[in-house]
């Protein structure tokens, strides 16, 4: 038989194709199971309604549908993409999420830059409620009780580069700054070792007070968990330590203190909340007193915080740094504060929200920025970063719906849990396997030391 040629193997396709012609390929069971929770729930009802003011009646160029662009959104958390571009590529990619996205075969899929237009377009107010809408979809699904909050904050890498910082005051850059100190200080035409020397003597060269980064001015010269000295911003997230469900996100400076920025997310969760108890069915779900607990880490215990929580009655188990003797002249208020939330972390219950404060915090921010994709920014400008980061949070509270429900939060986890099955089948037949080659030979060979004795009609017969 001969090989042929390509040649005659090539064919020229049809000019035109029924739309029933084309293939259909089996969605996704992650996603299916994902669009039937937001239908019922009404979500593109509720977005196109919230999204309506922002599009134009009759006229203008074709436009992203609401529906479509929040679920790019969600997409972006559950595959772990950190990009509108990387977006993008995975839903012209995947057939199994043109069908989540609703796209048909025939249909361009939407590029980065129809994504990042509409993101601009829509403000980040509707945003904010797109994540009040999914709270209050896990509050009728009791996995929100708003009674414990755990709070905390992460560094998130800026788009922007060192290199490109420049003085507040006269707008050089560094290397021009470092040549006038070395000209000024005698070196007419210094090289890079004299540079380097230069800078290398000098104190407290990166003050986020003279220098800013021309293309994001709100990034912040600050140090990462691993050590290294970058452009980052702070992101802040409030818990519900009984479900772990995240209440409340902030985008902030990283070069503010915790106890700084806890107010703008303590009053955010506390917002959060009063806007999902307005829902008659989700009210029913929620702890009835309200807030009532906040725990942090040992970075957010200040005097004047304890006695602030203590007045409005919200009880804190705030983990209290080494410090040595204090004057508390002129502070008995922040003295019976800090002497009661001492007390507290000391209890029981204490010790045990403590212990749930880092597992749960620590969980989320491994969920949305380490397998989230979204350690680093793509953004830049604390609103545009909010907008992006209030939907990925909302999809990791919509996982935990889908984790209860069938044992997965995301589609590699439901996958995961296929080949768990399937690994501890086969961990049952490589037992009973070995089982049987150790004892099936020695059993057959026992049973053949003694004959088998015909019965008596059987005997009688023969005769």
């Amino acid at each position: 038989m001969a090989m042929g040629t390509r040649k005659q193997q090539e064919r020229q396709e049809g000019l035109w194709i029924a739309t029933a012609d084309l293939p259909r390929a089996a969605g996704h069971p992650f996603y299916q199971r994902l669009n039937e929770l937001l239908e019922e729930a009404g979500f593109d009802a509720f977005v196109e309604e919230r999204c309506r003011k922002f599009y134009a009646p009759q006229m203008g160029r074709p436009s992203l549908a609401p529906g479509m662009y929040f679920r790019l959104l969600l997409m972006g958390y559950f595959e772990g993409l950190d990009s509108e571009r990387g977006m993008a590529w995975r839903a012209a990619d995947s057939l199994g999420l043109r069908r989540f996205l609703r796209i048909g075969l025939e249909e361009m899929t939407p590029d980065h830059s129809t994504i990042s237009r509409t993101r601009r377009l829509i403000d980040v107010e509707t945003h904010r409620e797109v994540f009040t809408w999914v709270l209050g979809v896990i509050a009728e699904k009791g996995l929100l009780q708003g009674k414990t909050l755990g709070i905390d904050a992460t560094t998130l890498e800026a788009n922007a580069a060192l290199r490109s910082i420049v003085r507040r005051d006269s707008g050089e850059s560094y290397q021009e700054f470092l040549t006038r100190l070395a000209q000024e200080s005698g070196v007419e035409t210094p090289t890079r070792e004299d540079l380097a020397r230069l800078d290398r003597k000098r104190k407290k060269k990166g003050s986020n007070r003279e220098w800013v980064n021309p293309h994001d001015p709100e990034a912040r010269i600050t140090k990462m968990k691993d050590g290294r000295t970058h452009l980052a911003h702070q992101a802040e997230h409030a818990v519900d330590l009984e479900t772990g469900a995240v209440v409340a996100v902030t985008v902030q400076g990283a070069d503010q203190g915790d106890t700084t920025t806890v107010k703008e997310t303590f009053i955010e969760a506390a917002e959060q909340m009063e806007a999902v108890g307005k829902e008659s069915t989700a009210d029913e779900q929620m702890n009835a007193q309200g807030l009532e607990e906040v725990v942090t880490d040992k970075g957010y215990h200040s005097g004047a915080m304890l006695e602030d929580l203590g007045e409005i009655g919200v009880r804190s188990y705030i983990s209290e740094p080494q410090r040595g003797r204090r004057n508390w002249q002129g502070k008995k208020g922040q003295q019976a504060a800090v002497y009661a939330n001492r007390r507290r972390i000391r209890s029981e219950r204490g010790k045990q929200l403590l212990r749930r404060r880092g597992e749960f915090l620590e969980r989320t921010f491994a969920h949305v920025y380490d397998t989230g994709g979204m350690r680093r920014t793509h953004l830049r400008g604390h609103r545009n970063i909010l907008k992006r980061l209030l939907i990925h949070v909302a999809a990791f509270n919509l996982s935990l719906i889908l984790r209860r429900e069938t044992g997965a939060g995301t589609p590699r986890g439901l996958q995961g849990c296929r080949n768990r099955v399937l690994f501890c089948f086969w961990v049952v037949w490589m037992v009973l396997e070995s089982l049987w080659e150790r004892y099936g030979p020695r059993k057959a060979t026992f049973l053949g030391r003694f004959s088998v004795q015909p019965p008596l009609a059987q005997e009688l017969n023969t005769v």
